[in-house]
């Protein structure tokens, strides 16, 4: 987002490559003031967009350690990008065919039963919010298509996308099908296998569970259920992917917390995924997932809104301090609550318990790390979960969706340690009551923590909106790439041109690709230029905070119809007063430059003496059409041997030269478009 710019950061713009933004500057352009943005090219150069071309500008992304900057005229930006659109075209077909295959694979036709499953609905202790009844409905519609569904559902921690999957598995299991659910936790296969079994108490469904909790005996009874169809829905770790469970008839697969998974069990997902329904539930979806979903390759729903009476967790990043550790941990006791302490590694463990035996000797502290024997962790989470301990204190086992509504306050040791996902995660695990809850990250305070650390913490403090889940992903997207969304390669590509040009320009291709274009017809994006000799600009008096003013240009710029410029300058008025008259005349700059675009216009100069209309690469769709136009006007139009067209025209005052321009482009678009010009 170009609104989220700041003097400094990358920019870059589609015909000149990469460089730096310097700032928001007011120009003189034919004796009348113009707001640009000044950018910084290689070799001191520099350049000054009109900011009703903003749009030709997108954010290099994040990482911008040892990126060169381009020379301005130089060729190696127009050869890098057409080396990048050739590898573009191929990744994009492959997505397509990834996307079509799928298509093209039968899946049986699931129909929800109605009366029962009513029923089952009421079961369902909380109101449903608004995206999660959505998400609930397209996952039951992909089961009725009779193609394989590969749904991913994005919602924060603790928003309901359990219920989703409990939705889309009842409509499976009573089809007389096979559900596995997968997690990454043998911790959360335990809490889901109980909120299943519950669930579906007294429905003619067998719920099992496949983890390290399960006794080998029960565990071979649970294979052999599965292969012989008597266990309907089983609950599991990764283990379930292996190569050793056979099931019998697999109708829905649901992969929970997407992001714990490595290669190789994505790969048997893949597999699996052309044949039977896939969900993926994800608070915060990797990378990849994110993009793939983005691109369209991948379906996506976003659970947004939260739960009604959720409060946000109050998040704190703080060097390490052991009073006021002990006043939050003292604070949750009082109201009767418990809290986490997640710390990085096992070897941490021991240092702080000997810190909470000394700071807070009065609290009842239970230590749980992912290499106890599974019926020693089960003890400990089932004593914690009964409230016999005031304090947890684990490594990050805890991070995976645990449902524990008494436990309202975190404190995370050596916070920098953690990835952004992860942070995000953990403290998901707390504010899941109606309980306000409070979350405290500590640093070290004895030494410097790494860039991209603080850049996580920074993000993470900014993020205390409920649902911030999905912005989260697209930061982290933005902070460490997109990674290869077919296999090993690629990653490399983004850097060349940042990402969201990489982003949109793999949007544009898989879009032609559908539609069956080989190439699109309009390669590059373009942006009119529009010189009238007033000022365009929107005045620091009108609107003094310089990020809102790019923000404002910024979607100024996308608009395309007189309605949306309209409906804008309506929301203009109503948020910062009436339009000055540079606001009202940049208003009708962003209608010259939409009919521009669709007369295929480069370039208008206007003057007192009329106007010179400039055609992109001398084309007009309708050129008979034009012809006959010109004709029309008489001596007051003409066509130059440059193939540029001058109208001759009367206009004392720069208001009558913006009405008489904006009425003939008005004219031009109607006529390229085969409409009547009148």
């Amino acid at each position: 987002e170009a609104t989220s710019l700041a003097a400094g950061d990358l920019v870059v713009h589609v015909e000149h490559g990469i460089g730096r933004f310097a700032g928001l500057q007011t120009l003189e352009v034919s004796g009348a003031p113009h707001d640009c943005l000044e950018l910084r090219y290689a070799n001191e150069t520099k350049l000054f967009l009109p900011v009703e071309n903003i749009e030709l500008l997108s954010r290099y992304g994040s990482d911008q350690a040892n990126v060169e900057l381009d020379r301005l005229g130089g060729g190696g930006w127009q050869a890098r990008k057409a080396k990048l659109k050739n590898r573009i075209r191929e990744i994009a077909g492959e997505l397509i065919k990834i996307a079509a295959a799928r298509q093209l694979h039968e899946a049986p036709k699931l129909p929800v039963q109605s009366g029962l499953y009513d029923e089952f609905c009421a079961r369902f202790p909380y109101e449903e919010t608004e995206d999660q009844l959505s998400a609930i409905d397209a996952s039951l519609k992909d089961l009725e298509s009779g193609r394989p569904m590969d749904r991913l559902v994005c919602g924060d921690v603790g928003f309901g996308k359990t219920e989703v999957a409990l939705r889309a598995a009842f409509a499976v299991a009573l089809d007389g099908k096979q559900v596995a659910v997968v997690v990454p936790t043998t911790l959360l296969a335990r809490q889901h296998a109980r909120t299943f079994t519950e669930r579906f108490r007294g429905f003619p469904v067998n719920v099992a569970q496949a983890s390290r909790l399960v006794s080998p005996k029960e565990l071979t009874q649970v294979k052999k259920g599965l292969a012989d169809g008597s266990v309907d829905i089983v609950v599991g770790t990764h283990a379930l992917l292996g190569k050793s469970i056979k099931f019998r008839d697999l109708g829905l697969l649901v992969v929970d917390e997407e992001q714990h998974f490595g290669v190789s069990h994505k790969e048997r997902l893949k597999q699996l995924r052309a044949q039977v329904h896939v969900l993926t539930l994800s608070a915060t979806p990797i990378p990849r997932t994110l993009q793939l979903a983005l691109t369209g390759v991948r379906d996506l729903s976003i659970i947004a809104s939260p739960p009604v009476d959720r409060l946000a967790v109050r998040t704190f990043v703080a060097p390490h301090d052991p009073l006021m550790i002990r006043e939050a941990l003292l604070r949750e006791r009082y109201r009767g609550g418990q809290a986490f302490y997640v710390v990085p590694r096992i070897d941490d463990l021991a240092e702080v318990k000997e810190f909470l035996d000394k700071h807070v000797p009065e609290m009842k502290v239970a230590v749980a790390h992912g290499q106890m024997a599974p019926t020693v962790i089960e003890d400990i989470m089932s004593a914690f979960y009964d409230g016999k301990y005031d304090v947890l204190l684990s490594t990050t086992i805890v991070e995976s969706g645990l449902d524990i509504p008494s436990a309202n306050t975190l404190i995370v040791h050596r916070a920098d340690m953690f990835g952004l996902a992860q942070l995000y995660q953990l403290r998901g695990r707390v504010g899941r009551s109606k309980l306000r809850a409070y979350a405290l990250f500590t640093l070290p305070s004895t030494h410097k923590i790494t860039a991209q650390a603080e850049r996580r913490l920074k993000v993470l403090q900014s993020l205390e909106t409920l649902g911030a889940g999905f912005q989260l992903a697209s930061h982290d997207l933005d902070i460490r790439g997109a990674g290869n969304l077919l296999g090993e390669e690629q990653s490399g590509h983004i850097k060349e041109v940042g990402f969201e040009l990489y982003q949109s320009m793999l949007e544009e291709t898989i879009q032609n690709l559908k539609t069956g274009m080989t190439e699109s017809a309009d390669d590059d994006r373009w942006s009119p230029q529009i010189t009238i000799g007033m000022p365009v600009l929107i005045p620091e008096d009108y609107v003094a905070d310089l990020a809102v003013r790019l923000s404002l240009y910024r979607r100024l710029a996308d608009l395309d119809t007189d309605d949306e410029i309209d409906n804008f300058a309506a929301e203009l008025r109503d948020r910062f007063g009436p339009l000055p008259d540079e606001v009202r005349y940049l208003f009708k700059v962003a209608a010259i430059k939409a009919y521009c675009r669709r007369a295929n216009v480069e370039k208008v100069d206007t003057g007192p003496k009329g106007a010179v209309i400039s055609f992109r690469d001398n084309k007009f769709a309708q050129p008979d059409r034009l012809v006959y136009f010109i004709r029309q006007h008489g001596r007051a139009a003409r066509v130059r041997p440059d193939m540029k067209v001058v109208f001759f025209q009367n206009w004392e005052t720069p208001e009558e030269r913006l009405i008489g321009t904006t009425e003939i482009m008005r004219q031009l678009a109607n006529l390229a478009e085969d409409r009547k010009a009148a």
